[in-house]
């Protein structure tokens, strides 16, 4: 009975199946071809490691049948057969905007936007998670055929605009069949980025901490949303939430950016595919810690044109390292166990795709791997392993016919298929005549040597004495070849045609210049050696390109190894204790496991490493409380109020600023966010760890501080007239809003300690804890009036203000800072730089000190911070101070306005071991820092570091003469261009 009801059901299920395939066309009846295509005695790739030698492939209606060697074929199979040749998966992009029209950038206008443009979407223009790529999409006709020529048969696109850009599409690159069938998935994807959208002028972010802080808040605002909380409609909110099912692809474009936004992930549990830079390889064991997939793109450097010795110079190290190691990033990656696929992305033409992949392989690339990265990996990063990326039964017929191994320099590409759509890219019978020939025309000899592709030959045609010029074409199996005659003061050329029946040996027809006609013969030339001994590992070696090893960074003065912790015993120095015993002369000092063991006379080595400091000086490290190096981003300038964004985010660990503070003998800093306004961002609190990750730089359990300023520029005074219009305008505007956040902030706790739902807001979470006394201001400040309002508003508030930093009018407060138990740290002797700063005195910081304030120099500048110990002498002539309270302005004072003073700032056992060895009195514009230690480690050598200068020297010869080489090879190359060093100050807007 079941059978009687389930056989009409499945008649009908077929008829409506057939009935919904056919599409009613204007021209006619539609014959759709339902045979079955063979493919035999292929070797078939059927995955990357998979090979099927003389096998056969089967596929009906876009799909893969069977692959095998015993496969029957159907009767009406249309057999190709592919004696010779090879069958592989074609290629898939996860990260393409193919198809996808770009939107068109917003009129620009001379004062700022700060409010959204949109109604009823997220606040931010910039997050468009509602963006579906499918809605903007259209066949590119043109784009595909030359993806389809560079291997690829399925790409990944999206609208390539904004910091959440919405989902993207999954598209089949069939020439000959319609949208319907080549979407394979309309939300394939959520993408992310670093950029904003180019639709709207909305200020913020207007940096890479305030991005990553939107991304943050986002995600809680999305969470409220999800959970029923929001009063309001926001559709930018459902899509996200929406599309947290789908991959989520973030462009990082390079490797501290791959860290930052895997942190981000990690704290709402969101595993990112990040789409790389090409740098992996310098830090690749965080890298392999992210557990993530990557998307690679392999857009590797040209050479510089290094022929003028005078503009060589400009090209630092790290450049030159660049364009000799990054085409190893994909074997590093690889080799390290870091998923990954290849990208176009970042090139200029797909056409260049194969030369650059083929680099890779030369470099030590695993070719199974460039498979993998180019078919399997893509496949299961976007959940189609089951569909995409092998050639086996079910799977979509996406594959490419080839003469030999697809990696092959002299690999001839033929069709690619596409969901079963043909595309021919080289006619199959198309002659090869690349190789190295002797012709001969009427007696005179040329050596003419054929490269290029198969359908599109180059010719270089020589004679023994001169190259001639030449050009050559190909037509179907005739030959046409013109190159200039000998004599080069005529206009003549000499042409040669052939028909090519033989690739070794040919002839034809030659005009010559004087129009006679005469037979030429052509004769391919044998390798010289194809012997086994040609190609041993030994040869092999040798051809293989020398790449420079990897340094800690990998840039000048970078470690070949990182500095190790020691144990080290200092003998007979004069030691600066800046404790209650003060100066002691000849004095050891045994520094064990990080930290400073003992203090004495005669001290035992045991098994330590002595250093022999007689006549020398030992320091605890400075310390600079104000600084702006070390970081990628100084200002969020996008609202008058960034307590949500914070330093710690985009600590720069490779800023060579680092190791000049080193060589200075500077240990720990402070990297404040800048003074664009009222309420800046969070701080972060690092050792100067040269060669380290950026988050071993930041202290364990980091005090946790915030940037405050006041006074002209978060005003915008000096900002320009068509910018300044946010508030606040005038500086008691700037006590308003601080007033009005405070007052919001105690509103936030309070709901937040209420035990009742509430909607997590970053910058509030901060300012609340300023007000509960678990978050430190450091307040950028100049002038006395406004430095009483502040600590007046705090004090309303029930807070103190923990440091002024500038303060240069703090001699006119002293007795009030003091009151109120608030630092200062201040500038020696800068003034008149700008109106505010007019009644600045050098005495500022001895008047400071004298009243009782805790008192420390900064730098606030790259230059100034590499020799603060000669900033902190400065007040022993203007103010009149003790050389060690001079000294304890660059040491101890900073660490107790940081509070890490139980840590760092002076020499006491059982603190942290960052100590300097100074060659004379670290007051003394003649003292040189000898060795500067962190945590018992030596980060700054002056012997170690003469010994890399003249290291670094010896390698950046050798990698110039090696450009100069690749130029002199035909390698193409690029002008030298002066790299502009960033500089970070206070008022720096990125």
């Amino acid at each position: 009975m079941i059978k009687k009801i389930l056989f009409p059901v499945l008649v009908l299920c077929f008829y409506f199946v057939s009935a919904q395939d056919y599409v009613p066309k204007n021209d006619g009846v539609k014959a759709e071809n339902t045979n079955y295509v063979a493919f035999t005695n292929a070797t078939i790739h059927t995955t990357p490691s998979e090979v099927i030698n003389n096998g056969t492939l089967l596929i009906k209606d876009g799909k893969v049948v069977s692959s095998g060697t015993n496969i029957s074929i159907p009767k009406n199979a249309v057999v190709h057969d592919l004696s010779g040749k090879h069958i592989y998966p074609s290629f898939i992009d996860v990260y393409s905007d193919f198809g996808v029209k770009k939107p068109q950038r917003s009129e620009r206008s001379n004062a700022p936007q700060y409010d959204a443009s949109r109604e009823g979407y997220y606040w931010n223009d910039h997050i468009r998670p509602e963006q579906n790529a499918i809605e903007h999409y259209n066949f590119d006709s043109k784009a595909a055929k030359e993806l389809r020529e560079a291997g690829f048969g399925v790409v990944n696109t999206h609208i390539a605009d904004g910091i959440i850009r919405g989902s993207g599409s999954l598209i089949a690159l069939a020439p000959n069949t319609n949208d319907a069938e080549r979407i394979l998935d309309d939300r394939s994807g959520q993408y992310y980025s670093t950029r904003k959208s180019v639709t709207s002028n909305q200020a913020y972010p207007t940096s890479l901490m305030g991005t990553i802080a939107l991304l943050k808040q986002v995600n809680y605002d999305a969470d409220w949303y999800g959970k029923g909380l929001s009063k309001v409609t926001d559709r930018s909110l459902e899509a996200f939430n929406n599309n947290k099912s789908l991959v989520q692809f973030i462009e990082a474009g390079n490797k501290m950016n791959a860290l930052r936004f895997d942190k981000v992930g990690d704290e709402f549990n969101t595993q990112y595919v990040i789409i790389g830079g090409g740098d992996e390889y310098e830090m690749i064991n965080n890298i392999k810690a992210t557990n993530a997939t990557f998307v690679i793109p392999i857009n590797f450097p040209d050479a510089y044109d290094m022929e003028d010795p005078f503009l060589a110079q400009a090209v630092g190290l790290s450049e030159l390292r660049e364009w000799n190691q990054r085409p190893t990033n994909p074997k590093v990656l690889n080799e390290n166990g870091v998923t990954f696929a290849l990208t176009l992305h970042d090139l200029k033409a797909p056409k260049e795709f194969k030369e650059k992949l083929q680099k890779a392989i030369e470099y030590g690339f695993d070719e199974i791997a460039a498979l993998e990265s180019l078919t399997t990996i893509p496949a299961k990063t976007l959940g189609k392993e089951a569909s995409l990326g092998q050639l086996k039964a079910g799977y979509y017929a996406n594959f490419l016919i080839t003469s030999g191994n697809i990696f092959d320099k002299e690999t001839t590409l033929y069709e690619n298929w596409v969901i079963g759509d043909r595309h021919e890219i080289t006619p199959m019978n198309a002659v090869d005549l690349r190789g190295d020939y002797d012709v001969n025309v009427a007696g005179q000899k040329y050596q003419v040597s054929i490269s290029g592709d198969v359908n599109k030959p180059k010719s270089k045609v020589k004679t023994d004495s001169q190259e001639l010029g030449s050009s050559i074409s190909m037509t179907d199996d005739w030959m046409t070849l013109i190159f200039s005659s000998i004599d080069t003061t005529k206009q003549d050329f000499v042409r040669l045609t052939s028909k090519i029946k033989s690739t070794e040996n040919f002839n034809g027809v030659a005009i010559l210049p004087n129009g006679n006609e005469t037979t030429f013969y052509a004769t391919k030339k044998v390798n010289e050696d194809t012997s086994e001994d040609k190609n041993s590992d030994i040869e092999k070696e040798k051809d293989h390109p020398k790449v420079f090893p990897v340094t800690y960074p990998n840039e000048a003065y970078g470690f070949t190894e990182k500095p190790k912790q020691e144990t080290i015993l200092f003998k007979n120095a004069t030691v600066w204790t800046n404790e209650s015993e003060g100066i002691l002369e000849q004095t050891d000092i045994l520094i064990k496991d990080g930290k400073i063991a003992k203090i004495g006379q005669n001290l035992s080595a045991g098994n330590a490493k002595v250093i022999d400091a007689t006549g020398k000086h030992v320091t605890s490290g400075i310390i600079d409380e104000h600084s702006h190096i070390a970081t990628a981003a100084v200002n969020e300038a996008g609202h008058n109020s960034t307590a949500e964004v914070s330093i710690e985010d985009v600590v720069d660990s490779e800023d060579i600023n680092i190791y000049r503070n080193l060589a200075g003998g500077v240990t720990s800093i402070q990297i404040l966010h800048g003074s664009a306004n009222p309420i800046g961002g969070r701080s972060a609190i690092i050792k100067l760890k040269w060669g380290e990750s950026p988050d071993n730089l930041i202290y364990n359990n980091s005090p946790k501080f915030i940037k405050f300023a006041l006074g002209e520029n978060v005003k915008q005074s000096n900002w320009g007239d068509n910018v300044r219009s946010r508030f606040p305008q005038t500086r008691m505007g700037v006590e308003q809003m601080f007033t009005d956040y405070f007052t919001r902030a105690k509103a936030y706790d309070a709901a937040k300690k209420s035990g009742k739902p509430y909607r997590k807001d970053l910058e509030m979470e901060v300012i609340s804890e300023i007000l509960n006394k678990e978050r430190f201001v450091s307040c950028h400040s100049y002038v006395q009036s406004e430095i009483n309002m502040l600590m007046k508003v705090a004090e309303r508030f029930d807070f103190n203000i923990n440091t002024f930093t500038h303060i240069l009018e703090g001699y006119k407060v002293a007795d009030k800072m003091k009151e109120h138990g608030v630092g200062g740290s201040t500038f020696s002797d800068w003034w008149a730089y700008k109106f505010e700063v007019n009644d600045a005195i050098p005495q500022n910081a001895a008047i400071m000190h004298n009243q009782g304030v805790v008192t420390a120099i900064n730098s606030d500048d790259r230059e100034m911070s590499r020799r603060l110990n000669q900033e902190a002498a400065k007040s022993i002539k203007y103010g009149g101070i003790s050389e060690e309270e001079a000294w304890k302005f660059v040491t101890l004072n900073p660490a107790k306005l940081l509070h890490i003073d139980n840590h760092v700032g002076s020499i006491k056992v059982g603190k942290d071991a960052d100590i300097v060895l100074w060659s004379d009195n670290p007051l003394s514009i003649y003292a040189k820092a000898e060795k500067t230690l962190i945590d018992g480690t030596v980060y700054f050598d002056m012997e170690r570091d003469e010994q890399m200068r003249a290291s670094m020297k010896r390698e950046k010869n050798e990698l110039t003469t090696m450009m100069l080489q690749a130029k002199n090879k035909g390698l193409k190359t690029k002008p030298i261009e002066k790299k502009i060093d960033k500089e970070f100050h206070c008022e720096t807007i990125n």
